[in-house]
């Protein structure tokens, strides 16, 4: 039996979000290999085994699965959303990087559903000009790396998709995002907090940026910042295909 590793996408939460192709990719699976929350999705069956880890193992979460995969097994990794939006696609091939003699190995990366591409669906159409995704977790990067790249895309005048803006060992942080946005956006633009898209605990809520409150996000919320031209229009929020000054 040849090994096999590929890296799925479960959607950001309803088992209807999960393609039919990462469907099928699990039910050929020997071994699913993911963060303890995203690993519980999957049913045990005859045949599966399941290693669940803590987070910020990915490194090791993606070794293991290489090592299992050279020996022949078939072994999915799971992320959330899609996986390669900050999550285990690039561990992976960080780790082939580290150790070449896994590039001969099947390797493949299925997409899923992303939370700002779920979250925007369920608010309207927000992201629908250009628009940048920015990961306000410091865990992989500075802080004032982040800072910039906030006001450079302010200034740039994109709507924005915020990852993972604010949790219990960083509450502070995302006031300052707050802060950065206020300073940078010529115009106090519409900001829509959505958390937990397409479970039980969804919750949407659009305020204006100088309403906006530190609290009304956590880890399960994905934060989307519209542009100067981001409007209402009844109870959906949209962002015109066509910028201002266009022929």
């Amino acid at each position: 039996m040849s090994g096999r590793v590929t890296v799925a996408g479960l959607g950001p939460g309803a088992d209807s979000m999960v393609t039919p192709e990462v469907s099928a990719a699990l039910a050929e699976a020997t071994d699913v290999i993911g963060y303890i929350p995203y690993v519980a999705r999957i049913a045990p069956r005859p045949g599966l085994t399941l290693h669940a880890s803590d987070n910020r193992v990915e490194l090791d979460r993606a070794a293991h699965a290489l090592e299992l995969a050279q020996a022949g097994r078939r072994v999915v990794v799971v992320s959330s959303g899609d996986p390669g939006v900050f999550a285990m696609a690039s561990a992976l091939f960080e780790a082939v990087e580290a150790d070449p003699c896994h590039e001969a190995l099947d390797i493949r990366i299925l997409p899923g559903i992303t939370a700002m591409l779920a979250a925007a669906a369920r608010a309207g159409a927000p992201l629908g000009h250009d628009f940048c995704a920015i990961n306000l977790s410091d865990n992989l990067k500075p802080f004032a790396l982040i800072e910039r790249r906030l006001r450079h895309a302010a200034r740039g005048d994109f709507a924005m998709a915020f990852y993972n803006p604010r949790s219990a060992s960083r509450p502070h942080q995302f006031a300052r995002v707050l802060e950065i946005l206020r300073e940078e956006c010529r115009s106090d633009p519409l900001i829509t907090f959505a958390r937990a898209v397409s479970t039980p605990d969804e919750r949407l809520i659009t305020v204006t940026l100088s309403e906006a409150r530190p609290e009304m996000a956590d880890m399960r919320t994905v934060v989307l910042l519209g542009n100067s031209a981001t409007r209402r229009v009844g109870r959906w929020i949209y962002t015109p295909r066509r910028a201002e000054g266009a022929t």
